[in-house]
């Protein structure tokens, strides 16, 4: 994956919008965010993408094709694949997802959880203040008290809570009201997120569930709350409360072409890192949000307008920024790769 350009600016609706010149853009594209990788062009597509039917095969993901005649033949949708380490499936024929069929009913987690309000089955309801500014994670950054790495993708192991409400106090804020999925798509708490999908893919998924791709404020402030935290959980970073911060292995992008084979299976087994959905309780945000930082990258929609729809939040299992107002913004809609998940969102329902 070209390492992305993790997008350190905060932009929103109402403030400064900041474009990089196009020698700098290029520049950090060639960067890779979780490895060095080099991108290629991704197959033209319409302007509203796929809808239906079999999207073309990873026309997003950069790397290097297996040579013609090696590459084995796409294997049956519906096969339970367990030659590696875990037993994996493919979901659509196209998508994958680690199967351990030890998933909670969404009832049961929302009895106890309590966090559903009149939002539907699955989903939490979130509603507050959202705080607004440009560069939020860079503002954020002046109350680090502990580094791990101030190199970039930076990370910061500790935040002072006091510091940065006194930064914060008097920022403005934007009314946030809508349901969210507890945990990433499938949203059922034990079963292992669904990866390989694009941003057109995730959004086709949202939209057959009855709901829709979050927006990436929703997903912030989901994260976040109103006291904009820079973690879910706080302002400590711990690598035992979400799944981050775990060793990165370096990836062969041509084993991952075409996704649904055998040799996409492996690759995928030896580089996966991550859990099932809300195995780490204190990777929980105030609203009852799990796993929003580390385990999957997520698609969100973004919320500038007149730019590219695609934006990555959260971060996944490896050793990145990890933290709620980071985005990544490089991959266009067609762009899938192995560390990539979603959940989805929807509005509340009128009342009655």
């Amino acid at each position: 994956m070209g390492k992305a350009v993790d997008s350190r600016r905060r932009r929103h609706r109402g403030t400064s919008h900041i474009r990089l010149p196009l020698i700098a853009a290029g520049t950090l594209l060639g960067i890779a965010l979780w490895g060095p990788k080099n991108m290629a062009a991704p197959a033209p597509v319409s302007p509203d993408g796929p809808s239906g039917g079999v999207a073309p095969d990873l026309p997003g993901l950069a790397g290097t094709p297996s040579t013609p005649g090696e590459q084995e033949e796409p294997d049956d949708p519906g096969d339970l694949l367990g030659r590696g380490h875990r037993t994996w499936k493919l979901v659509q024929g196209r998508h994958w997802q680690i199967a351990n069929g030890t998933a909670e009913d969404p009832q049961v987690t929302d009895a106890r959880e309590g966090t559903r309000g009149t939002c539907p089955a699955g989903m939490v309801a979130v509603a507050g203040k959202m705080r607004l500014h440009s560069m939020m994670d860079e503002l954020q950054m002046q109350a680090c008290t502990k580094w791990i790495d101030r190199k970039w993708p930076e990370r910061c192991g500790e935040f002072d809570r006091d510091k940065w409400l006194k930064l914060a106090k008097d920022l403005p804020t934007q009314s946030m009201d809508f349901c969210i999925d507890r945990f990433e798509y499938p949203n059922r708490k034990g079963d292992y997120p669904v990866i390989m999908v694009s941003w057109y893919e995730a959004r086709d998924m949202c939209k057959a569930s009855g709901k829709r791709l979050c927006t990436e404020d929703e997903w912030t402030f989901a994260c976040e709350g109103e006291e904009t935290t820079p973690y879910p959980n706080g302002y400590v970073r711990d690598p035992n409360g979400c799944v981050a911060d775990q060793p990165w292995k370096k990836f062969h992008g041509g084993a991952l072409i075409p996704r649904n084979t055998n040799a996409a299976r492996e690759e995928l087994d030896r580089l996966w890192q991550g859990q099932p959905s809300g195995s780490r309780d204190a990777c929980r945000s105030s609203f009852g949000v799990y796993d929003l930082t580390g385990n999957v990258d997520e698609w969100t929609h973004s919320s500038v307008g007149g730019e590219r729809k695609s934006v990555l939040k959260g971060g996944y299992w490896g050793p990145v920024r990890t933290r709620c107002r980071p985005a990544t913004r490089a991959h266009d809609e067609t762009h899938t790769f192995y560390q990539q998940g979603f959940r989805c969102c929807s509005d509340k329902p009128a009342a009655r």
